[in-house]
């Protein structure tokens, strides 16, 4: 439960900025969908409905998605099917249920960097950036590392590729976060291989996307050496949902999964 002793609605992303600047406590409400789950009070609430950041807009040479844009708008989104294997509406789609998606923002789920976050991983997969309204516009993978204290995201910016992806995820249940997920893409670039939930953040696993990049031919001996980089290189920890021996077994069969997946 939260508590807030004040209230604005923004009418410009300026007066939003500088109110948050304005407190400690002030803070930016997205869906509140995860913000419900905490203890948290609350100096001013400052609410961004009023200022069209729920979009989804096709370019040449991206999809831009706004920061109230929910996931359910994600999910069903014509666009974000058609590019990438459908990945990212595969990624949101198993998150709870409707109702949740219908609540749950972008630009709050992206901001916060949640570990378990199933969004995170599907996006670092691709060649995403992030847009915010003090730093600027920057790839999600430095935003992910260094964050941006006291900004808004304004948006996330998918640049379009021809790239094939393929989205495997471990649940203990299907209303629990996820014990791992894993994001496994194919371009001209060659492979990007992304591991989350582990239980820390999604990270690219950089040698192990090298290492099957550059093979010559993929068989079940490279893909096991895929793997077998991917554990070594990666931390993986242990929480309620699971210790860090059975992610790293997990791990195994989703990266080998996700490969085969993107091949076919």
């Amino acid at each position: 439960m939260f508590t807030i002793k004040n209230y604005v609605m923004a009418e410009t992303i300026e007066e939003a900025y500088r109110l948050l600047q304005a407190g400690k406590s002030n803070t930016i409400l997205g869906g509140c969908a995860f913000l419900k789950l905490g203890s948290k009070r609350i100096g001013t609430a400052i609410d961004l409905s009023k200022l069209d950041l729920d979009f989804i807009i096709e370019t040449e040479e991206a999809i831009e998605i706004g920061a109230m844009t929910t996931f359910r708008a994600v999910e069903t989104n014509e666009a974000l099917n058609k590019y990438f294997s459908g990945i990212i509406p595969k990624a949101v789609g198993g998150i709870l249920g409707i109702q949740f998606r219908n609540v749950v923002t972008v630009g709050a789920s992206v901001y916060s960097r949640y570990g378990f976050s199933d969004f995170l991983t599907a996006l670092l997969v691709l060649e995403t950036e992030v847009e915010l309204f003090n730093a600027g516009r920057m790839t999600l993978d430095s935003f992910l590392k260094k964050g941006a204290p006291r900004d808004i995201l304004t948006k996330i910016i998918i640049n379009k590729s021809e790239a094939t992806a393929s989205y495997q995820m471990m649940r203990n249940s299907i209303a629990d976060y996820p014990l791992l997920n894993v994001a496994i893409s194919k371009s001209t670039e060659g492979f990007r291989i992304v591991v989350g939930a582990r239980p820390q953040r999604a990270e690219l696993a950089a040698e192990a996307s090298e290492l099957l990049s550059s093979a010559k031919e993929i068989n079940e001996e490279v893909i096991q050496a895929v793997v077998t980089a991917a554990i070594k290189e990666l931390a993986f920890g242990s929480n309620m949902r699971g210790s860090r021996e059975y992610r790293q077994a997990i791990c195994k069969g989703l990266i080998a999964r996700g490969i085969k997946e993107v091949l076919q």
